[in-house]
């Protein structure tokens, strides 16, 4: 053994997980062991990483023998049932799922904005925000240390990927369907080209968007609206910031974007505003209109962080700050914050 901590992908095989699997083998190697641990229908499956083939075995108990950081790329109620099984092993869990992000004695953490609550972990797990919070937080956050921020009105357009590989067959099979086709002019032509073709989505997504992302929830809002509100809380350690958010599922394979409105304690400038985005950790500021520069899903898909354009200052409030932001939902968005997290778990293991 070579001193470095052992680490365990949990969720290896999954879209998520195929992710991360790339992500370790281009980061700085700071681990020993790395064991791909899966469902037993996918035992024995072989998968590259840090350029080595390892084999997948199956979730149990006995698979985390030595193990000291888990990672947990799987569905909520798998993360419930496992997470605090490994945590009494003596791993410490990061966890992707949401199964623990309100719970208030698991930290949620994004590395680029409160990298202290890793080390504040009383039940042993550490939690990792959802896809749309982490395409947003980190831009927020840097403005947030410049100026404090005080409300948040969001409109959040969800890329399909974050339902799954059902979201993204779903919009590929709807964009077969009406190609070629004359629609979009007259009621309901688009739904019945599409018909039962919907996927894990209310309403086609092909050639039209769907204001809704998530489950009902009390007062007409929705589960990802609500999601979105509470972990930008708990990240920011401001359990009372006002923030409004709305839905909407766009036609897009990969990346999240969101258009922000933001009201601060001080007055702001696009200036200081520029110069706090261009030098924050994990952002990009990609901001001139007058020549096509600003974010797009179709630019900034497969890339790591937060691009941020259209930065503007309210025409009627000179506290407040008008923004465009894109992120990876799949890279930044689940998998790379949670390799970020445990590489930090990884500097404190190594500082005993």
């Amino acid at each position: 053994m070579d001193g470095r901590p052992t680490l365990a992908v949990v969720g290896a095989t999954g879209a998520v997980g195929a992710v991360m699997l790339r992500i370790l083998s281009q980061h700085a190697d700071v681990w020993g062991d790395i064991r791909l641990i899966a469902s037993p229908r996918s035992e024995g499956r072989e998968l590259s990483v840090r350029g080595e083939a390892t084999d997948v075995v199956r979730l149990t108990e006995e698979a985390f023998d030595g193990v000291d950081v888990a990672l947990f790329l799987v569905p909520d109620d798998v993360s419930r049932m496992w997470a605090p099984v490994v945590a009494a092993k003596g791993a410490v869990v990061i966890d992707g799922s949401a199964a623990f992000r309100t719970d208030p004695d698991v930290p949620l953490v994004v590395p680029e904005v409160n990298p202290h609550a890793v080390r504040n972990r009383p039940r042993g797990i550490v939690a990792s925000p959802g896809c749309a919070t982490l395409s947003l937080i980190v831009a927020v956050g840097a403005l947030h240390a410049g100026f404090g921020v005080r409300d948040l009105v969001i409109s959040s357009y969800h890329a399909v990927s974050a339902a799954g590989k059902d979201g993204v067959a779903a919009l590929r099979d709807q964009l077969s369907l009406v190609a070629g086709m004359e629609l979009g002019s007259h009621p309901g032509d688009v739904r019945r080209a599409v018909g039962d073709a919907t996927g894990p989505f209310p309403a086609p997504l092909a050639l039209n968007v769907v204001p809704w992302a998530g489950v009902p929830r009390a007062d007409g809002w929705s589960s990802e609206e609500l999601a979105i509100r509470e972990e930008t809380r708990k990240v920011l350690d401001l359990p009372e910031l006002r923030i409004a958010v709305t839905c909407v599922q766009v036609p897009v394979i990969t990346a999240h974007s969101m258009a922000v409105h933001a009201r601060f304690e001080q007055e702001v400038t696009v200036g200081r505003a520029h110069e706090i985005l261009a030098t924050s950790p994990g952002v990009v500021l990609f901001d001139n209109p007058e020549t096509g520069d600003f974010p797009t899903p179709a630019d900034v898909a497969g890339t790591d962080p937060t691009w941020v354009g259209r930065v503007r200052r309210s025409l009627d409030d000179p506290m407040a700050l008008d923004l465009f932001v894109c992120g990876d939902n799949l890279r930044k968005g689940a998998a790379l914050n949670a390799a970020q997290i445990a590489e930090a778990v990884a500097a404190e293991l190594a500082e005993r």
